[in-house]
């Protein structure tokens, strides 16, 4: 598929050690890019993360695509995830984290939009700094904030599971979104959280530094993780804007509403 001038990706998603099955899905479109961590168990949590990246891939390749129109799909995922559990009992309190990015016309030109409902993650990696662009909404995240947790107990904390905010939880969707200008030699992560649950940002900008090719980087993420425990599935979609002559550039995006 042919994507946006300037962008390369890849993705890579692994069950890992301990599950039976990936409830996991990934989007890599041509100007669209997500991933969703399907949650309810086996066969309703891959019903949810679907449906969410379905809604999502049908913004892709839009060229008229605005911020708007990223939170009215995923509130109309919310509502197909809530409707598929009312049909189908077996399906009931399914729901799904949804994060991604995607190319918009905003102000008038290209912008990135970066949206996140749940505990998936964008990060930038830019300038050799690795930055995370998004909010988990967990407990655990909301008692670091507190300061009831640091941010390293938080991660083998029981409340880092969890969540707060999810597609098909509740009959409105409150997703975070950030706006922001384009800018040459950007790199962007996606994951779920059986990325993060296993390796510690330092290791993860290394294989973003040193890994060239955006499915490669992903691949190597995702190996990583499982060789560390693979507690849980784990999806990587790693997005790269403009690589090339241009030095990766170390400005952290301003938000936008």
């Amino acid at each position: 598929m042919a994507r946006a001038d300037g962008v390369r990706a890849g993705a890579a998603s692994d069950v890992g050690r301990v599950r039976s099955s990936n409830e996991d899905a990934a989007l890599v479109g041509s100007s669209v890019f997500a991933v969703a961590d399907g949650m309810g168990g086996h066969a309703a949590g891959e019903v949810a993360s679907a449906l969410a990246v379905e809604h999502l891939r049908a913004l892709d390749g839009r060229p008229d695509l605005r911020p708007d129109d990223v939170l009215e799909a995923l509130a109309e995922a919310n509502r197909a995830i809530r409707a598929a559990g009312l049909a189908h009992p077996e399906q009931a309190g399914m729901g799904a984290t949804a994060t991604g990015l995607a190319l918009v016309r905003f102000a008038g030109s290209p912008h990135w939009v970066v949206f996140n409902i749940g505990d998936s993650r964008v990060y930038r990696y830019a300038g050799g700094v690795l930055t995370q662009l998004t909010a988990d909404h967990s407990e655990a995240a909301e008692m670091v904030a507190a300061g009831a947790l640091t941010e390293e107990e938080a991660r083998y904390s029981r409340f880092r599971n969890v969540i707060t905010r999810a597609l098909g939880v509740h009959a409105t969707t409150r997703p975070d979104q950030w706006v922001f200008p384009p800018v040459a030699g950007e790199r962007f992560l996606l994951c779920s959280d059986g990325l993060t649950g296993e390796l510690a940002d330092d290791e993860v900008a290394a294989v973003l530094r040193d890994v060239a090719d955006p499915e490669h980087a992903a691949r190597e993420l995702v190996r990583r993780a499982v060789d560390a425990g693979g507690r849980d599935n784990v999806t990587v979609v790693v997005v790269d804007y403009g690589l090339g002559d241009a030095e990766p550039d170390d400005t952290v995006p301003r938000t936008a509403s």
